[in-house]
């Protein structure tokens, strides 16, 4: 069976599948930029720092070194531009990351640099090649998106013909040296481009498949993890209740012991695919295990998360497989207002399990209806025992 692995721009159920050339979105098509924050961001920036301060410093060298700069070359503007060179490397220090335009910035930066410094040379062809736009071409390559390295790939066949064209005195040796030094240039760029999308492709799709439920496609008890933090800082700041629907489908076992396991993972397919096309953008469908799914989303109130439910109910009633199976579901409903300095992933399952008591009342009461979680009220007045969870009416 083909595997499902469905992708959205929020965090809704899959949507798409893999298999086919796709993946869990396109990597490179705005490029990777440093400007998150986190080690490996600060690595790449600090790194970039790294290389412009040696590369000014190397520069700077030429100054002090007799027979490297032209006669009546105006070594203020050579200074100035390898004084530049470090002090663009000042920000990446301090703020440890880089934006995407200001990353393309410095790409281009280097390659004024290279123009300047082979306009100051005395020979180009010794002393500054054209290799020195390695560094431009393959900064381009790796953190860019496809427009900007275009650029930076017509611009680095501009800045070697205008830096070249006073060391040759023939046309077609100047056109010659051009298309070798530009072409190789943005030969290996675009080979490094090329080989930085196939490995985005595989790690993003890597970390979808370890967040997704490989019969269905749905997500997984790790991917309600990993979005607990991200609804309950919302839900705190829209004033809203994060709500918890646990479905289970009825008599599941019966319906495997009678028509075999192929038949039940149909049935797990098509209610997925069903709920899949019911839940709204921004809820979080999954399944966290046997024929238990759960949907997570933000209501503003009881009664919207048991219109939610009954659509969601109502859904799997009317799901049937190619062999004319069909199933119904019993909804367990839960709602929690988050407070600040709660932990996200333990509010979580403290939900999940209200959502899956009610489930199991729904199950009592002759199973394919909705039912809602009651916070348990003490015996007495007097008494001191509290209920164990906080008022979600």
């Amino acid at each position: 069976m083909q595997g499902i692995v469905r992708t959205s721009t929020s965090v809704r159920h899959p949507v798409a599948v893999i298999g086919r050339g796709q993946s869990h979105g396109d990597a490179g098509n705005t490029g990777v930029t440093v400007a998150a924050r986190g080690p490996e961001h600060r690595v790449a920036a600090l790194t970039l720092a790294a290389l412009l301060l040696i590369g000014g410093a190397m520069g700077t060298v030429n100054l002090f070194v007799d027979g490297v700069l032209r006669e009546g070359a105006p070594r203020g503007v050579y200074a100035a531009t390898m004084a530049l060179c470090v002090l663009a490397a000042v920000p990446l220090i301090i703020r440890q990351r880089a934006g995407r335009w200001g990353t393309f910035g410095l790409v281009l930066l280097g390659d004024l640099i290279y123009l300047v410094v082979a306009m100051c040379i005395e020979d180009p062809v010794r002393y500054a090649t054209p290799l020195m736009l390695l560094f431009a071409s393959f900064v381009a390559a790796w953190f860019l998106g496809p427009w900007e390295l275009g650029v930076n790939m017509v611009v680095t066949v501009l800045v070697c013909l205008v830096a070249l064209w006073p060391s040759y005195d023939s046309p077609m040796a100047l056109g010659v040296q051009v298309g070798v030094s530009a072409g190789m240039l943005n030969a290996g760029s675009f080979g490094v481009f090329v080989l930085r999308r196939r490995v985005q492709r595989l790690l993003v799709a890597t970390q979808m498949l370890s967040n997704l439920d490989p019969l269905t496609g749905l997500y997984n008890r790790r991917y309600l993890v990993e979005q607990a933090p991200r609804l309950w800082r919302q839900a705190r700041r829209d004033g809203t209740r994060v709500a918890a629907m646990v479905l289970d489908l009825d008599h599941f076992k019966r319906l495997n012991d009678a028509h075999g396991h192929a038949a039940g993972d149909a049935v797990l397919l098509a209610v997925a695919g069903s709920l899949g096309a019911t839940v709204r953008p921004a809820d979080v469908l999954a399944r966290t295990g046997g024929e238990e799914l759960v949907v997570l989303g933000m209501v503003s109130d009881s009664h919207e998360a048991t219109r939610l439910a009954e659509r969601l109910r109502s859904a799997v009633a009317r799901t049937y497989t190619d062999d004319g199976h069909t199933v119904t579901a019993s909804v367990g409903i839960a709602l929690a207002r988050p407070v600040d300095g709660e932990n996200a992933t333990d509010a979580l399952w403290r939900l999940v399990d209200r959502a899956d008591a009610a489930m199991y009342d729904a199950k009592k009461q002759g199973r394919d209806r909705v039912a809602a979680f009651r916070v348990p009220r003490a015996r007495s007045p007097h008494t001191d025992e509290q209920p164990a969870v906080r008022d979600i009416g």
